[in-house]
């Protein structure tokens, strides 16, 4: 075979990869390689390895603008938030490539720095010879605080390559089968007559013989539980105290450096696009605040109502946060203007079987499934012999994990579309200062009143109401910019602004004695800079 015939080969083959791996998630080396790819091909996208996590994988970071970075206003996009979201980080990908080629106009005027995968760790274990769903990273942690660390794994007890869970006959347990699927374990209710037979476990042994199954096994900290906000202390995952991991702190150590920052959307559970947040007067009033303010609330509400003509909200799951999560840190204490969305979640289904269990969401998701053609979305139940129960029927199966959260992967493209499209919008709202309305004035001899508007062009204001309480936005500047000819007999030289809500307007004066050229300039980082010269 000559060169030329190698060569073409190769290249078929190198196509072959790419076409295949476009049919499934892809693991840390193809993620890898698109990125690489994306900032050799595009002279906007700068790619940087922000730490390594203790498991050896890099925690990338893809920054898209044309020029400085620092000179627009920024949009973070965190993917990966959760270790069994793997649609966050596809999304993320597949964001980062529709803005740099098919929208390189918005990065004239906004900035994006892009996560594509925050838990490499954790998401590594979908590719796993043993599958389950995972959120920690490579940490070693004692979860149940008995001195031991990771003594009591999970077990793959049917050898299909899956943790899923046991059911174990007992008259005193808590669950029962639904009447209507009797593949599906739900809490008995004996305020409804109901009695429970069965134990429900995650699939495994006791090894440590404590009495609780898989309670310290392949745990680590949850990069969705590691955060300063409302860190729910001596919880799995969550580590000894916030931000206690390298990935963490090199994430915060640059998010805090980059005062152009105005937007963090992160992919993850929590859901405040599909229902926007509500004010809690009492929430808001505590000494630290846990509800919304009452101008983000409409801020919220607004994005939303953009975000679900896109990405309807029907069957959206509730979202609530859990404490320690990134969109938690984003809002209350980085002060930003905070998104947060899973992205997908499966449809209602509207066929017979599940009229019968309106309000079961896993028979929902199965019914789903199967009308959509997810195959092996279920395993079926399989009798086993367990040593810890001699005396029980055990079974092992359930919902395969990932599913529930993770569509098949022929809907990624269309549903990463959907959210460039809304961050698109979200750009075009973005704040942005404008010197509008100039007018002079000959108020004497040598005398000149000079008056300008200055707008905030956005629908979005130049800080949100929890960002004017941070000291992590920095204010706006107006200079008023002078020559040794001149002098200034009413007005700063410098005014300190503290925000401009969108689409409005703050009136600026000064009287200046003298002739030639004056420079006003209002400057802030989120919003940029806008320059007037006036000749006198």
């Amino acid at each position: 075979m000559n060169q030329k015939s190698l060569l073409s080969l190769l290249l078929v083959c190198s196509l072959c990869y790419v076409t295949i791996a476009q049919t499934e998630y892809r693991n840390e080396q193809q993620v890898t390689a698109a990125l690489k790819s994306m900032a050799s091909q595009h002279s906007e996208a700068q790619l940087t390895s922000l730490t390594k996590t203790v498991g050896g994988k890099d925690i990338w970071m893809l920054t898209l603008s044309d020029g400085a970075p620092e000179s627009h206003p920024g949009i973070a996009i965190m993917g990966g938030v959760q270790g069994d979201h793997l649609l966050g980080t596809e999304i993320a990908l597949n964001m980062a490539e529709n803005i740099v080629t098919n929208h390189p106009e918005v990065l004239q005027k906004t900035t994006f720095y892009i996560f594509p995968n925050l838990s490499p760790d954790a998401t590594a274990q979908y590719f796993a010879a043993t599958q389950f769903a995972r959120h920690g990273n490579a940490t070693k942690t004692d979860d149940d605080r008995d001195g031991q660390v990771n003594e009591d794994p999970f077990e793959d007890l049917n050898g299909d390559g899956v943790i899923t869970m046991m059911r174990i006959e007992d008259p005193t347990g808590i669950y029962k089968m639904l009447e209507e699927d009797n593949r599906i374990m739900v809490m008995s209710d004996p305020n409804q007559g109901e009695r429970g037979t069965y134990d429900l476990l995650t699939e495994g042994m006791d090894n440590d013989k404590d009495g609780d199954f898989n309670e310290d096994g392949l745990g680590g900290v949850a990069f969705n539980k590691n955060f300063t906000f409302n860190f729910p202390y001596f919880t799995p995952g969550a580590g000894e105290h916030p931000v206690s991991q390298v990935e963490h702190r090199a994430l915060l150590d640059f998010l805090y450096t980059q005062w152009n920052l105005y937007a963090i959307l992160t992919f993850s559970d929590e859901n405040n696009l599909s229902t926007p947040l509500k004010y809690n007067k009492s929430g808001a009033s505590k000494r630290v605040i846990t509800s919304i303010l009452e101008d983000d609330e409409a801020i919220n509400a607004m994005l939303s109502e953009t975000y679900n003509k896109l990405i309807p909200n029907t069957n959206a799951p509730d979202g609530s946060a859990q404490g320690g999560s990134a969109f938690e840190w984003a809002y209350f204490h980085f002060g930003r203007l905070a998104m947060s969305t899973p992205g997908w979640w499966p449809q209602k289904f509207e066929g017979d079987s599940i009229n019968k269990a309106p309000k079961n969401e896993t028979a929902n998701f199965l019914a789903y499934a199967e009308a959509e053609g997810i195959k092996n979305a279920f395993i079926p139940w399989q009798e086993i012999q367990h040593p810890d129960f001699p005396n029980h029927k055990v079974e092992v199966g359930g919902i395969r994990p990932f599913l529930m959260k993770n569509p098949p992967y022929a809907l990624v493209d269309s549903i990463a579309i959907k959210h460039t499209d809304f961050i698109l919008k979200v750009a075009e709202m973005q704040p942005e200062l404008q010197l509008v309305n100039l007018k002079q004035e000959k108020v004497g001899a040598n005398l000149t009143r000079i008056t300008v508007d200055l707008h905030n062009n956005g629908l979005l204001p130049t800080h949100t109401e929890m960002g004017e309480k941070s000291r992590w936005m920095r204010k706006i500047n107006v200079y008023l910019k002078t020559k040794n000819n001149q002098q200034l007999i009413s007005g700063k030289p410098r005014q300190v602004i503290e925000k401009i809500d969108g689409d409005d307007t703050i009136t600026l004066s000064w009287l200046i004695q003298g002739s030639g050229n004056v420079t006003v300039e209002a400057t802030v980082p989120q919003a940029g800079t806008a320059t007037k010269t006036i000749n006198l």
